[in-house]
């Protein structure tokens, strides 16, 4: 019986990589999501922005950069760490507890706009609202995502989106940003070539 050879193999598949959004492409789009948020809020009046780790909080930053850009206003930012309210700790490996970093003068009775950079399934959200309970009583909650990737499991939409990716669900979306990363980038992982 022969057996076959390295040169008879067909080579391996390697997953297709596409770039969904480069570095400035990346930058317009939080300007674009800044406008918005200043459209939608009356200039950011009693707005707070919540960033999600790992990096939803270096994009709330950013935004409320652009917005003081823009309009000359100081938007607050905080952090709220989810970690805890996750409803798949069991399923995956625990991961360190980080900070929960609430803006001076609080958030009861402020919009809070929630920020994060992939919209998806809808569970990190969910956990975000269950951490903001803990932390306040907010007026109002806004989400701000750079990506939506559709496939919610809940029902959760954003009020601010960078860009709208339809993907399959053997497709991933991988957001790299220059505080966590060293590159602005969002690429699409899927499928074979």
């Amino acid at each position: 019986m022969a057996y076959p050879t390295a040169a008879q193999s067909p080579p391996p598949r390697q997953p297709s990589v596409k770039v969904i959004l480069a570095s400035a492409d990346v930058q317009r789009v939080v300007d674009r999501i800044a406008h918005q948020i200043l459209e939608k809020t009356q200039g950011a009046e009693n707005t707070v922005l919540l960033g999600i780790p790992t990096r939803g909080a270096p994009l709330a930053k950013r935004l409320a950069a652009r917005i003081s850009t823009f309009e000359d206003v100081t938007v607050p930012v905080g952090v709220l760490d989810i970690t805890l309210y996750r409803d798949d700790l069991r399923r995956h490996a625990t991961r360190a507890v980080g900070p929960t970093q609430v803006p001076p003068g609080g958030i009861d009775g402020k919009r809070v706009v929630l920020v994060d950079d992939v919209l998806f399934s809808g569970r990190t959200v969910r956990a975000a609202l269950d951490a903001l309970n803990d932390v306040g009583r907010p007026a109002s909650v806004q989400l701000a995502v750079l990506v939506d990737r559709g496939h919610r499991e809940l029902p959760i939409r954003a009020d601010y989106v960078g860009k709208n990716i339809p993907t399959s669900l053997a497709e991933s979306v991988k957001v790299t940003l220059a505080e966590t990363d060293g590159v602005d980038e969002v690429k699409l992982y899927g499928g074979n070539r």
